[in-house]
């Protein structure tokens, strides 16, 4: 049996892989940054390499 450790980000347009324990968690999801876990309210991605949600 694994465990699982890493997930990608909740939000849609996010392609983050984060480390569960260290995610911010809202309303039992796990984000990778505080833009994507408040739904990008200023339309700032999350800031990651690579990414460009938002």
């Amino acid at each position: 049996m694994s465990t699982v450790t890493t997930m990608k980000c909740a939000c849609e347009s996010c392609l983050c892989v984060i480390e569960i324990e260290k995610a911010i968690k809202k309303n039992g999801k796990n984000y990778c940054s505080q833009n994507c876990a408040d739904g990008h309210p200023n339309g700032n991605g999350c800031g990651h390499a690579g990414c460009e949600c938002g």
